[in-house]
């Protein structure tokens, strides 16, 4: 009998000579579950993780830019308005800059300074300031209630202005840590990107303007050495770094491989001929049609015999229309090799700081179009892009630029 006078059910089959019946009034108890179905599902399937993954690859490219901008802004706040306030204010130089309608804010960032100090949260003594401890936003706000002070170095407060609204989305969310869109991360690159150059921080790397230094790049790029960026297949370059991209300001190209279809292929014989007209230089170097090595490769392919050695063919035989319609024919070399092929790479500007190669190795059974593509860029040492007279020597650039080369002078020319 329980405590309310109702009797409880048995606890089991087996106890009072197994009798199912449940006499009336009795209270049913629920039976015990297993363990393992108690409480919330805890374990992340693959799809879960591959989505938080994704989100702070994300989130961490997003911080790289927005923290690169804030400290361009604070340098250039701290440059312009110091000089004209700390002779007066002293270290209270940026409260008397914030005036009265920035009061409660500039307060707000004293006090958090003030927190950071006792906690220890300050570990380097550049950093203790008030200066930074403002965000985005308060910094933007002593530009735009100083702007005569900036206007003599920055041309376009609008520019600066749109930018900045631009990065408040992607802030906002990084800040919290919310998912963050790819379109939102490509907006906030781009804004990024156009700010710096604004505040006078933009790469001064000149093939910056074919392929622009991505700020991840600029920091971890010592990792891989001068490798910018992979493409599982060709076809993902061209969607991310067209033909015109790569091909469209340059003023020397050499380019080797069986038979180089992404120049061919994809960029117009009336602009090599313009560049070439212009002082430019093309040198191509194709596999020998009529040699053993592409028929190797047509095994290696399973494709029919003489097929590949006509697609060569044609190839070259259209670079040589390309090349008949010049004044200067030595400007627009083509010659072919009898080698086994073991890579295809293209060498933009190879000869200087500037350069970009697209190298792909030749895998067995695996077209050109859907082999993995390394991008690199020239001049970089240490994760920093250098000038010309300091090229590092340690990179796969001058590998790569050395076995043309060496390929160039071991080949015979077509007439």
């Amino acid at each position: 009998m329980g405590s309310g006078g109702l009797e409880l059910p048995p606890g089991d089959d087996g106890h009072q000579g197994n009798s199912t019946d449940v006499p009336p009034g009795a209270v049913s108890l629920a039976r015990p579950m297993n363990a393992g179905a108690i409480g919330p599902e805890l374990d992340w399937d693959a799809d879960a993780w591959h989505e938080v993954r994704t989100r702070a690859q994300r989130a961490g490219r997003a911080y790289i830019w927005l923290n690169l901008v804030e400290q361009r802004l604070r340098a250039v706040v701290a440059a312009v308005l110091r000089p004209i306030y700390e002779p007066v204010h002293g270290d209270d130089w940026v409260v008397a800059a914030a005036g009265p309608a920035g009061q409660e804010w500039v307060q707000r960032a004293v006090a958090v300074r003030e927190v950071s100090r006792r906690k220890g949260y300050l570990l380097d003594p550049a950093d203790d300031n008030v200066l930074s401890f403002l965000t985005l936003p308060q910094l933007r706000e002593l530009m735009v209630q100083h702007w005569p002070c900036f206007e003599p170095y920055v041309d376009e407060r609008r520019d600066v202005e749109l930018a900045l609204d631009e990065l408040e989305v992607t802030r906002n969310v990084v800040s919290r840590n919310r998912a963050l869109s790819e379109a939102v991360l490509n907006q906030a690159e781009r804004a990024s990107a156009r700010l710096l150059e604004v505040l006078g921080a933009g790469s001064d790397v000149p093939s910056a303007r074919r392929l622009p230094v991505d700020a991840v790049e600029d920091l971890v790029g010592d990792r891989y050495a001068d490798v910018v960026a992979v493409h599982s297949d060709r076809v993902r370059l061209l969607r991310q770094f067209p033909a015109e991209d790569l091909f469209g300001s340059a003023r020397r190209v050499d380019a080797l491989g069986i038979g180089l279809n992404l120049l061919v292929q994809n960029f117009s014989g009336r602009r090599l001929v313009r560049m070439a007209e212009s002082g430019g230089r093309v040198r191509l170097l194709f596999l020998n049609p009529a040699s053993s090595a592409i028929k190797r490769r047509e095994r290696e392919l399973g494709i029919k015999r003489g097929e590949l050695s006509r697609a060569v063919e044609m190839n070259i035989l259209h670079m040589r229309r390309v090349r008949a319609r010049l004044r200067d024919p030595g400007a627009f070399e083509i010659q072919v090799f009898d080698e086994t092929p073991r890579f295809t790479a293209y060498l933009v500007d190879g000869d200087g700081a500037d350069g970009i190669a697209v190298v792909q190795s030749y895998l067995r059974r695996t077209r050109g179009m859907e082999a993995p593509v390394l991008v690199l860029r020239n001049g970089r040492n240490g994760g920093k892009v250098v000038k010309s007279d300091q090229l590092d020597e340690g990179g796969l650039f001058p590998t790569y630029r050395e076995e043309f080369e060496l390929m160039w002078a071991d080949s015979r020319p077509v007439s």
